[in-house]
């Protein structure tokens, strides 16, 4: 008995439809896990942050580093276009951004094969109706140049006097390196933590022989050229109502024993967007061999305003010579919350909740001015602070000393005017943010580099992270503003007009590109 061919083909359509079907679940579940599973890393990778910060562990900068990478190639394999046919999934657009205005352009305008005059079709003459645009972001590999300054040399035929335009002003007698290079040899290695013997393998790679002892003599005239600035970045940061300050441990090789030691980098920063103060925002940095209280205290001598900053007992002479302390709530949050991710219990989970309403608070009056924000804290937020207090106090009379909740505790009721503080002037922050973003530059960029074995290269690394940190908290580009500054300090710049160099109202020459910090 013969089957016929119309009886054939509707089961066999049935069957590729089910395959397709199952093909497209199992692509779906691969998607789906795989979104889980980014979703997952970036959890940890932010969970680590916080630690790591709060902390300053290298093992965990290790860690995060690995799954940073991880990550990077799962949204790189989510991202990579593939063959529609193949998966039965159409390929996931990217988003849709629009590019920065401050960027150069330059057109390329398609015409038609066939040209912008006749029709392909009829031979009719083409008018324009309009114009399609899109734009894309191009790169311009970084290429070495050298600049040849030549002064021609003319003799009067009257009285045979020389006119000569005078030589360009350098950093260093007989350098070869522009300002231009000086800068992006000091930013590369201090805010892109790319090593001078590493700068000087990629400037090997396009044929350019200058060893990495070269490149320190730059970065060191450079430091040298910026110390005006960084004084009296210094000088502002010390006439500020309020400060936020913090340090982190950097290496120190020491080649009198061989061994790696750890020195301190201190930030004193002072920025007041949050409260709508629009006085200038800077950061200053001072390296020290060790972390002991004399450093802080000479550092903030003289000073008188509110220090906001965590716990560190080194800052106690200064709250008792008349600095007033402004604990970190951050800092209290962490503690409770490294338990929560352990074992969450309903007294951490009732702590982060209510520590979690008084940030509400901030962020709906963040950038509001100091009257504002006091008002909001005094009609909201101190109700919540008095009612945590209770909670704390409660749950301390119910729990062993000496268990680690007793202990997580203890660290805010022990600090418990200093965390209150906020709710009583409007210019202060709850938490040390400002401080420790600050640090995270350097958090990252620490294995990058080692200073000299004396308080010397230390000392030149502070002073050149308080000119890129400075440039950007005021938004602005960290190696345009050293080109175009040093060059004008190298050339005796009037003192009377030192204000016009410092970050907050330096303008960019007109023949220089403006670029945003990054």
């Amino acid at each position: 008995m013969r089957v016929s061919e119309a009886s054939v083909a509707p089961a066999d359509a049935t069957a590729r439809i089910a395959a397709l079907e199952a093909s497209l679940a199992r692509a779906n579940a691969a998607l789906a896990a795989r979104d889980l599973l980014i979703d997952t890393l970036r959890g940890q990778i932010a969970r680590l942050r916080r630690m790591q910060f709060g902390a300053s562990s290298e093992k965990l900068g290790r860690e995060i580093e690995q799954l940073e990478l991880a990550l990077e190639e799962l949204e790189t394999e989510r991202d990579a276009p593939v063959a529609e046919a193949a998966t039965g999934v159409a390929a996931r657009p990217s988003p849709v951004r629009s590019l920065p205005d401050h960027l150069p352009r330059k057109e390329v305008v398609h015409e038609p094969a066939s040209g912008a005059c006749t029709c392909p079709d009829c031979g009719g003459a083409l008018r324009q109706l309009g114009l399609d645009a899109h734009e894309m972001l191009d790169i311009v590999p970084v290429r070495w140049r050298v600049v040849r300054n030549v002064r021609p040399k003319y003799s009067c035929r009257v009285c045979e006097k020389i006119v000569q335009a005078p030589a360009p002003v350098s950093a260093i007698a007989r350098c070869k390196a522009t300002f231009a290079t000086l800068a992006h040899v000091v930013v590369s290695k201090f805010d892109h933590h790319l090593p001078l013997y590493r700068q000087a393998g990629m400037m090997a790679a396009q044929g350019l022989d200058i060893d990495r002892s070269t490149l320190a003599s730059w970065t060191g005239q450079a430091a040298a050229l910026l110390d005006p600035i960084v004084s009296r970045i210094r000088d502002e940061v010390l006439k500020a109502d309020k400060i936020h300050a913090d340090d982190t441990p950097v290496p120190v090789l020491d080649p009198g024993r061989g061994k790696t030691a750890t020195g301190r980098l201190w930030v004193y920063a002072v920025d007041d967007r949050a409260s709508g103060g629009t006085a200038p925002r800077a950061t200053w940095y001072r390296f020290t061999p060790d972390r002991t209280a004399a450093h802080p205290l000479a550092h903030l001598a003289g000073f008188r305003g509110f220090l906001q900053a965590d716990a560190y007992a080194g800052y106690d002479g200064l709250y008792r010579g008349g600095v007033t302390e402004v604990a970190c709530w951050a800092h209290f949050r962490r503690k409770v919350f490294d338990l929560h991710e352990r074992v969450p219990t309903p007294l951490t989970t009732d702590i982060l909740e209510r520590i979690g309403a008084l940030y509400a608070v901030e962020a709906e009056v963040r950038g509001r001015p100091p009257d504002e924000r006091h008002r909001a804290r005094q009609e909201r937020s101190r109700s919540m602070v008095e009612a945590l207090r209770g909670v704390l106090d409660t749950a301390l009379r119910h729990l062993s000393p000496r268990s680690d909740m007793a202990k997580a505790i203890a660290y805010g009721t022990k600090r418990w005017p200093a965390l209150s503080r906020l709710l009583g002037d409007g210019r202060l922050e709850i938490d040390n943010n400002i401080a420790e973003r600050a640090l995270r530059g350097i958090a990252i960029g620490r294995r990058n580099w080692l200073f000299a074995g004396s308080r010397a290269g230390g000392e030149r690394a502070a002073a050149i992270y308080t000119v890129i940190q400075t440039c950007k908290a005021n938004g602005i580009d960290p190696q345009a503003y050293i080109t175009d500054v040093i060059g004008k300090v190298a050339d005796d710049w009037p003192a009377s007009r030192w204000g016009e160099l410092m970050p907050w109202n330096w303008m960019p020459p007109a023949d220089q590109p403006t670029a945003q910090a990054a």
